[in-house]
């Protein structure tokens, strides 16, 4: 499973719903092959879920050693 690192999280990210730019995600889900991001924007309430899926060759043969 891929590690989500503090360094790699979104900033910025536009609402989608105002276009507002949201700082950073409220909650970071990590999974089998991809992250869901949990944003929610300040100026006009709206909450959304943004989702990263990983190719799945690097999830199927992850390193062996770190």
């Amino acid at each position: 499973m891929t590690k989500a690192i503090l360094s790699d999280t979104p900033r910025q990210n536009p609402c989608a719903q105002c276009g507002t730019p949201i700082p950073r995600p409220d909650w970071i889900e990590p999974g089998e092959g991809r992250v869901s991001y949990l944003w929610t924007c300040h100026a006009c309430n709206y909450r959304f879920e943004a989702v990263a899926v990983y190719d799945t060759a690097a999830v199927e043969h992850p390193p062996l050693a770190a």
